[in-house]
């Protein structure tokens, strides 16, 4: 993997944009992303010694923005006592796409997305033990382990239509634990 060197002169021209798109994407708030763009780059000035050159600078700044929108949301989650975060997992477009969504970039690890998905991971094992046996078994198959439609009907001796109303209903209810012990 070649070494990249880190240019904060360049951050702004080069990267302004798409760490905000990044973010609004995520925030739905102009100024709140603005600002969460802004403390990126002051981050990344703040932690450059840390950088190791093993991956790309926008690499490196968007796992900072990952950070400060996780922390967004903790901040806002802790104040009001609850988390009121509605993420919508079963859109037409993302169906399936949801889980691994909140996994960060396998190529972009850092210690606290390592500790990140730890803990995703322990709230995803905790909230499939609250599924039925039946949703639990469809959901790992489907959404886990990946297997197609077909596989799974032959194995579980199910029909299509049935499999995505038991998909569906699994998807729901771990978006909802989800959201309740994870975000």
């Amino acid at each position: 993997m070649p070494d990249h060197k880190l240019d904060p002169n360049k951050w702004v021209s080069l990267y302004s944009d798409y760490l905000f798109n990044y973010t609004i994407t995520r925030i739905n708030d102009r100024e709140v992303a603005k600002d969460l763009v802004q403390e990126t780059f002051f981050a990344g000035l703040k932690s450059m010694v840390n950088f190791k050159g093993q991956a790309s600078e926008r690499t490196w700044l968007i796992s900072i923005l990952k950070r400060k929108i996780i922390d967004h949301y903790r901040k806002i989650n802790s104040k009001k006592g609850k988390a009121e975060v509605k993420v919508n997992f079963n859109t037409e477009e993302d169906e399936g796409d949801w889980l691994e969504e909140r996994v960060a970039d396998p190529y972009d690890r850092t210690a606290e997305d390592t500790i990140e998905n730890e803990e995703l991971a322990m709230a995803i094992q905790k909230c499939m033990s609250k599924l039925s046996q039946k949703q639990a078994q469809v959901f790992k198959m489907k959404t886990i382990e990946g297997m197609d439609t077909e596989t799974i009907c032959n194995e579980l001796n199910i029909t299509a239509s049935n499999l995505w109303v038991i998909i569906h209903r699994a998807r729901t209810a771990m978006a909802d634990c989800l959201e309740n012990n994870w975000f």
